[in-house]
């Protein structure tokens, strides 16, 4: 059974994806940037906009009955390498007990605004292995 799962951003609609797809015990969280989808905005700094995608992801493996501490995968995609200090902070203060594998590149963005996208893989249960 796969069940997908969507947090009502227009970008899910327009591009045509799921925010996650869980299969099994497997949850595949989309790249995530840091808007807020209840204001539509984004906040200007990578590190608040970090915190905000990491909140959208959490939000979305929650629904698929995992959490961020289930993450055994992630990847980071920042637009400028003057951010990734601040973006760091960010993260690390998230996966500094989780530390599951991770990458992290820098990108060109699809909008200017953009800082930061995050993209992670769960396995519901990990955090209690």
């Amino acid at each position: 059974m796969v069940q997908r799962i969507s947090t009502g951003s227009p970008f899910e609609a327009k591009f045509g994806y799921s925010r996650a797809v869980r299969h099994e015990d497997t949850v595949y969280v989309s790249g995530t940037t840091g808007y807020d989808y209840a204001s539509m905005t984004m906040p200007e700094g990578a590190g608040a906009q970090a915190k905000n995608a990491l909140a959208t992801i959490d939000k979305a493996l929650r629904e698929a009955g995992a959490s961020i501490e289930d993450t055994v995968r992630v990847v980071y995609y920042v637009a400028d390498p003057a951010d990734i200090d601040e973006v760091v902070a960010a993260v690390g203060a998230v996966f500094k007990d989780i530390r599951p594998a991770a990458s992290m590149l820098i990108v060109k963005m699809i909008e200017a605004a953009m800082k930061i996208e995050i993209e992670v893989t769960a396995r519901i249960g990990a955090s209690q292995s």
